[in-house]
């Protein structure tokens, strides 16, 4: 009888309800048999009754805090054999996986500290549970910081010893990728905009060129390569890619150009020129099984023969020089199709629920703003204060709109006018209205304004303004176009004792530098695509 309450009270430890269920309804039912036969009550069985506690927790959860003295812990209660491997078969049994022995770390809601970085210099620690996405952890850093919760919003992986890049996919566990990583590294998580995420989805034929699309791909009769990539990645899925590469093995230093083959399965390099014979087609690696990463600084680190790097590594490996497998290729838009790729063969369907998600979610984010300017709207009335006897409400909706838009135009002459005036003889003072714009940098250099370009996707449309660093009161419209950055000076003209800005010698003037750019998001003017994305960075 002694044996049957203190394996109870060891499986109480432990957490497995089922046992002392089992355990305590036998005990009672021992005593109460025992206890009719004598027709006495015994000690014994009021002491297991009044011992016996009404619910057991199914696992008992650390917290952050330090364990008190009384305080039992499954993981540090010593492992007992079940006599009754039965009733805890994992099929059928209603105890918690790892509730008897070793936990798994991310198998239940505690919380994490994730250090998030928006610049190499600056960040912010958030706590996140275990189940947190990378875009539940966009969502909360854009909500804190009041800016804008778009789709665009992503978490870098950032390995600055090796020079790796790699946007984390939105359904990712961000606590499971941090604990990848090397213990003592300087690997970074930035929050940042990054344009390029979904824009597969919207512009397909950009990212696949026709001459990388397999000829052995699943075509139609009459079906077009254009129209083929255009089905398959709305529905979730990517045409056969193949092209050159060169490619890197882990610990050497030579480089060589190989014939490469992308297929749902897996990817293949041919040792016969460009055949795709099974017999000439050796197998590199599973996509389920592997990572890719954008290579920055590839030429000096890795002596790469050009610029447009990208390596793909196990998720098992340890972030080492010899367990990466660099590539290659001979243009960006090569290298882009190549990574794009390889995300829409790994996660599939997946990533068209990531987008249609964000999308709502971005949807829903606009609704409830737009929802609270109106409630706030539908309490004011437009009145006009002209007349001498006072202001007066204005009834009329279309006289309460043209006012309006004449008060802007009324305003924004007076800024202009305001900011023209000559200032103790030394010339007109521009006006400063840009510096307080979210696509103003400042001083930035025409290379850290490419970089930052490159980095947020560099779509077409993507553009920021700076200082121009070669020409006094000038200013630099940086835009991307084709995967490529194309810098416009902005010069101040002075026309009278007014001041203008203009990008085309003087045929089109701007009061500001806020009016130049809001015409050029609805006018192309001298530019090869109207003005779309503004690159941006926030301060968490």
């Amino acid at each position: 009888m002694t044996w049957h309450l203190k394996w109870a009270k060891v499986m109480e430890v432990e957490g497995c309800r089922s046992e002392v269920e089992v355990f305590r309804r036998s005990t009672v039912e021992m005593m109460s048999t025992r206890d009719s036969v004598s027709g006495k009550c015994s000690p014994l069985s009021q002491n297991v009754q009044m011992s016996t506690p009404r619910s057991i927790p199914l696992t008992m959860r650390n917290t952050d805090s330090g364990p008190s003295k009384r305080e039992f812990r499954a993981s540090s209660a010593p492992l007992i054999p079940n006599p009754f491997p039965e009733l805890c078969n994992p099929a059928h049994s209603p105890v918690l996986p790892g509730s008897l022995g070793e936990r798994d770390p991310l198998s239940d809601n505690r919380t994490h500290v994730v250090r998030v970085f928006w610049d190499p210099t600056h960040s912010r620690s958030v706590l996140v549970s275990s189940g947190a996405t990378a875009h539940d952890v966009c969502h909360m850093l854009a909500e804190s910081a009041h800016c804008m919760d778009e789709e665009s919003w992503a978490l870098i992986e950032h390995h600055s010893a090796l020079g790796l890049e790699r946007c984390l996919e939105d359904h990712e566990l961000v606590v499971q990728v941090q604990s990848s990583w090397p213990v003592e590294s300087n690997t970074m998580l930035f929050f940042r905009k990054n344009y390029a995420k979904y824009e597969f989805f919207k512009k397909p034929v950009l990212f696949f060129p026709e001459n990388m699309i397999s000829d052995c791909a699943d075509v139609t009769k009459g079906t077009t390569s254009s129209e083929l990539v255009q089905n398959m990645v709305k529905s979730g899925s990517c045409p056969e890619i193949q092209g050159f590469l060169h490619v890197r093995e882990g610990g050497k230093k030579s480089w060589k150009k190989l014939y490469f083959v992308l297929r749902r399965s897996g990817l293949y390099c041919s040792n016969k020129g460009q055949s795709k014979e099974p017999r000439h087609l050796q197998f590199v690696g599973d996509l389920e099984d592997l990572n890719v990463f954008t290579v920055f600084n590839g030429r000096k680190l890795y002596g790469a023969p050009e610029a447009h790097v990208f390596c793909i590594k196990a998720s098992k490996d340890r972030f080492r020089c010899q367990d990466l497998k660099l590539m290659c290729a001979d243009s960006e838009q090569s290298r882009t199709c190549w990574i794009t790729a390889f995300r829409l063969f790994k996660h599939g369907k997946q990533l068209q629920c990531n987008y249609q998600f964000a999308q709502s979610s971005a949807r829903l984010h606009m609704a409830s703003k737009d929802s609270k300017f109106t409630d706030r709207k539908e309490s004011m009335v437009a009145m006009d204060f002209s007349g001498k006897s006072g202001g007066r409400v204005i009834q009329n909706p279309h006289e309460a709109q043209n006012a309006e838009q004449e008060e802007g135009q009324n305003w924004r002459k007076r800024e202009a006018l305001r900011h023209n005036l000559p200032t103790n003889g030394h010339g007109s003072q521009l006006s400063a209205v840009h510096r307080v714009q979210p696509w103003f940098h400042g001083g930035m250099s025409r290379a850290e304004a490419q970089k930052l370009l490159e980095e947020q996707g560099q779509v077409d449309g993507m553009y920021l303004v700076r200082d121009s660093q070669l020409h006094m009161q000038c200013f630099v419209l940086c835009l991307s176009y084709k995967l490529k950055t194309k810098h416009y000076l902005i010069i101040p003209l002075e026309q009278g004792d007014r001041q203008y800005y203009t990008m085309d010698d003087g045929v089109t003037l701007f009061a500001d530098l806020l009016q130049l750019v809001e015409f050029h998001q609805i006018n192309r003017g001298i530019l090869p695509v109207c003005l779309k994305h503004p690159c941006t960075r926030i301060a968490l």
